[in-house]
């Protein structure tokens, strides 16, 4: 098992057994800001070598299963879950969109483990933050007469954190290339797993804390937080394999599609669907898919990929 999961683990155990760690919110908000940096100037040195015309047509695939994987999980909780509208549009909309921090883990993993992936797929997370959050809010005011704020909303999910640093990370790796980014690459490279452990270790205290509000939910959203996953997972392996991604590329991809946001989605959906409950988004994305996947989705997405193999 890879150390960074082991740390996550630590962090789950130490919030069960009710310990006193915690990391001070200055230091959180630090290690969030270095990873998107770093992941950001990462794609970006290999993006330079890369033109951005033969991406294109990934870039457009990725954007159009971004907008269509909430439809699904909206029907199976509106039908089986049989959940209010906004609840399963809020939901639904944060499990099209993407996680940052799983994405780290399993660039993290596919590097231990010596398997190369596109240079540029850093880029693909930026453009799957905002795709399903769009559709997720569509979902909750379809048939109403409520008006979205969609400026606020925009705005919040365009120019938040997660954005501005990952795809300026980007820019900037791009625009130096590995020449330039050399003078910075010890603190932004070399440090990467050592400071994503760190992280890892305060998910770990929060996604234990977020196991009450799933109890609270019910049966149903565990398992919908390990099957919804998993399906999703195979619709990213073959939209990649469909678009001529490496074994690499294609479990990163899946792995983008089966995680579930818990930093812009809640955000925006707090803004634009307020009467939707963040305990039951949260919970189960903090609570159940993001274990799942940085534990034992993620060899299972590799193994998806090379199964997948044309």
């Amino acid at each position: 098992m890879d150390p960074v999961v082991l740390f996550f683990l630590l962090g789950v155990f130490a919030k069960l057994a009710k310990s006193d760690l915690r990391l001070p919110e200055a230091l959180y908000e630090t290690l969030s800001i270095f990873l998107l940096l770093a992941i950001g100037l990462k794609g970006g040195v290999e993006l330079a070598k890369v033109p951005f015309a033969s991406v294109a047509v990934q870039a457009s695939a990725v954007v159009v299963m971004g907008f269509l994987l909430p439809l699904p999980a909206f029907a199976i909780l509106r039908g089986l879950g049989r959940l209010p509208r906004p609840d399963a549009a809020s939901i639904a909309a944060h499990y099209g969109s993407v996680s940052v921090v799983t994405f780290a883990v399993a660039t993290a993993y596919l590097a231990k483990h010596n398997i190369e992936f596109e240079a540029h797929m850093p880029l693909f997370v930026a453009l799957l933050e905002t795709p399903a959050i769009v559709t997720g809010i569509l979902l909750a005011r379809l048939g109403t007469l409520q008006a979205v704020r969609w400026g606020a909303v925009l705005h919040e999910v365009m120019f938040g954190k997660t954005l501005v640093l990952l795809l300026g990370g980007l820019a900037i790796g791009a625009a130096v290339g590995p020449e330039g980014i050399a003078p910075i690459k010890p603190l932004f490279i070399d440090l990467f797993k050592g400071v994503l452990a760190v992280f890892l270790l305060e998910m770990g205290l929060v996604a234990g804390g977020r196991l009450g509000d799933l109890r609270r939910a019910g049966v149903f959203l565990a398992v919908f937080g390990v099957v919804v996953p998993l399906c999703f997972a195979c619709v990213g392996a073959l939209v990649a394999r469909a678009v001529g991604l490496s074994d690499g590329g294609t479990a990163l991809l899946a792995t983008m599609a089966a995680s579930a946001s818990y930093i812009a989605a809640p955000t925006a959906m707090r803004i634009a669907v307020p009467e939707a409950n963040p305990a039951l988004s949260i919970g189960v994305a903090l609570g159940i898919t993001f274990p799942f996947n940085i534990t034992l989705g993620i060899p299972l997405y590799l193994r998806l990929a090379e199964s997948l193999r044309f």
